[in-house]
């Protein structure tokens, strides 16, 4: 087999750990050859660039450059900094495959620079295309890049799809857990705190789509991205709330068969997949799936009075315009106010309503229009925040 070099966006965080684990195992194929990550854990980066050895990483700004530095010593080991650092880690010529494990809107321009370049995207980043399928896919065609992606739910729908096209499909079905959630009532909802929101139940994640996930959002979002990802109207994917986590996602082929992928709720099986397709490969690092062991699996219909997140997606999702950013961005902020204690689970839902209701969408927008819709929801979001406080 032929070495994979790879380029990591987000290497300290929950996708980039993993990914490093599975680079590790298989060290003999895959070599690692430039690293991004935010300035919150220097010192497991330093130990990450020490292992791995890459020739490029990035950081956010200059005094983490200085640090990281510090903690290389006589390292020659070329930093940069700032999005232009994200964006030469992405297009890092001796890359063949570009790992996008940052959160939110912040992937969308290294993603963007890496499908210029022609390469194969392990997209875990689902805000690049929730925020701007309509101008990223088009891109995809024309440079001749590959999405392959690491979302669990996606990575299913795309290996249940194999050898099939949009042609054969009738539905997708999207699984989800349903949160910490799942049986609260409204009224307990409308009053959980942060400790409570960030117990998942089923999955290890960072805290942002930990959050998404006990709103329901994340799975709203994930509409979006099915929508553009396998060039499906919104209103034939479904979503299935579906507790054990272990059916990540099916599809509906028009004969009526149902196809899915199945397995133990852990991320190294989809960035495993994403990072040898279109091999199969052995892994020790991925758990396996006992079937054995089962002892039912359930599904039900989701609740969009309890979780008004998801309906505000499902209406999105049926628009080719920047409200699908819009909400996205709003959303990001909305949710980082909740992580710092300055709003209610309750209001999450309703601020991101209210920035949507002051939004003039364009349609059909181009990568200039997001990028503008972007900045223009989040400074809403945060006046919006600012006259709640005062």
């Amino acid at each position: 087999m032929a070495t994979k070099k790879i380029s990591l966006l987000g290497s300290t965080g929950s996708i980039g750990r993993q990914s490093l684990d599975i680079a590790q195992a298989h060290k003999d194929v895959i070599e690692v050859v430039a690293m991004a990550a935010g300035g919150g854990n220097l010192d497991l980066f330093a130990e990450q660039i020490k292992q791995f050895q890459p020739a490029l990483v990035s950081v956010p700004g200059e005094a983490e450059r200085k640090t990281l530095k510090e903690k290389l010593g006589a390292s020659k080991i070329q930093i940069e900094i700032g999005s232009q650092g994200l964006e030469a880690v992405a297009a890092e010529s001796g890359a063949d495959t570009v790992v996008t494990g940052v959160v939110g809107f912040l992937g969308l321009k290294p993603t963007a620079k890496a499908i210029e370049k022609g390469k194969t995207i392990a997209l875990a980043n689902k805000e690049t295309l929730v925020a701007a399928g309509s101008a990223v896919m088009p891109m995809v065609e024309k440079y001749g890049a590959k999405i392959v992606p690491v979302d669990s739910e996606h990575s299913a729908i795309f290996q249940s799809l194999s050898g099939h096209t949009k042609d054969d499909l009738e539905a997708i079905w999207l699984t989800a857990s349903g949160g910490p959630f799942r049986t609260w009532t409204k009224e307990q909802i409308d009053g959980a705190t942060k400790g409570d929101a960030l117990k998942h139940p089923n999955w290890n994640m960072g805290q942002k789509i930990t959050i998404d996930s006990a709103t329901l959002m994340n799975k709203g979002l994930e509409i979006v991205e099915a929508r553009w990802l396998f060039d499906m109207p919104a209103d034939k994917i479904r979503v299935v709330v579906h507790p054990q986590s272990i059916l990540h996602s099916a599809v509906e082929f028009v004969d009526g068969s149902i196809v899915g992928q199945m397995g133990i709720p852990d991320m190294r099986l989809p960035i495993h997949y994403a990072l040898f397709h279109p091999e199969r490969v052995h892994s020790a690092r991925v758990p396996r799936l006992d079937l054995t062991t089962l002892s039912q699996l359930t599904f039900e219909e989701p609740d969009t009075d309890r979780f008004p997140c998801l309906a505000i997606a499902k209406k999105v999702a049926s628009e080719d315009t920047t409200s699908a950013c819009v909400m996205n961005a709003a959303n990001e902020i909305v949710v980082a106010a909740f992580l710092n204690d300055r709003i209610a689970f309750r209001d999450i839902p309703r601020l991101i309503e209210q920035v949507l209701e002051k939004h003039k969408p364009i349609s059909k927008p181009g990568l200039d229009d997001i990028l503008e819709a972007d900045r223009w929801a989040r400074q809403e979001a945060d006046n919006l925040l600012k006259a709640r406080a005062a």
